[in-house]
């Protein structure tokens, strides 16, 4: 007679932190291992359209700055087109992981800005960068989007942000812009907490 096994309890969820610097971008926590760190250049030599610097910093629910946050940046390219759906630019990744500085919490995203993408139900979605978050503390990655604000007609008519009922909460996806420069605070909890996206 065969006995069942006994059942196991779950175990406890873990968090991406302490460590999340040396395991995912280890040259920024001062590591020299990789002659080219996975994820530092999202764009390549080659990529067509405006070059852009993204700015900004993680806060958590009192304000402070989150020093350990993981970013993982994907995009369109200028013409609105994603490694892998179709032809991009040699060398165009479209995905890059972006770490705030340790002392200030400022991170900075180099890229280029993304045309205007087709989405799948064939509606025009406004130009923007996709975003994902990990840190301690944080036991299931964050998504969300960064739109430009310097975009007000595609913005208005983008599927998402249109889901999106109440505006106060829309501008916490929206990035202000000077020039080819772009400042996007993103607030983990409390007060303007970015809308983060269930996907």
């Amino acid at each position: 007679m065969v006995q069942p096994l006994p059942y196991l309890k779950e175990s406890a969820s873990q968090t991406a932190g302490p460590y999340v610097h040396i395991g995912l971008a280890p040259g920024d926590a001062g590591f020299d291992i990789y002659a080219q760190e996975l994820g530092r250049d999202i764009t390549g030599p080659n990529a067509q359209g405006a070059r852009i610097t993204v700015t900004g910093t993680v806060t958590d629910g009192t304000g402070a700055p989150v020093k350990d946050v993981l970013i993982e940046v994907w995009q369109a390219n200028a013409a609105g087109i994603y490694p892998g759906a179709g032809e991009v630019e040699d060398g165009f990744r479209g995905w890059g992981r972006v770490i705030p500085d340790f002392d200030t919490g400022v991170f900075d995203i180099e890229t280029v800005k993304p045309g205007v993408i087709m989405g799948r139900d064939g509606r025009k979605m406004a130009p923007h960068l996709n975003l994902w978050l990990v840190a301690r503390g944080i036991n299931v990655g964050l998504n969300t989007r960064m739109y430009f604000g310097d975009e007000e007609a595609a913005n208005a008519a983008d599927p998402v942000l249109s889901l999106i009922e109440q505006a106060h909460r829309r501008q916490t996806l929206i990035a202000r812009a000077d020039g080819n420069r772009y400042h996007f605070d993103i607030r983990l909890q409390g007060e303007n907490e970015t809308v983060f996206f269930d996907v």
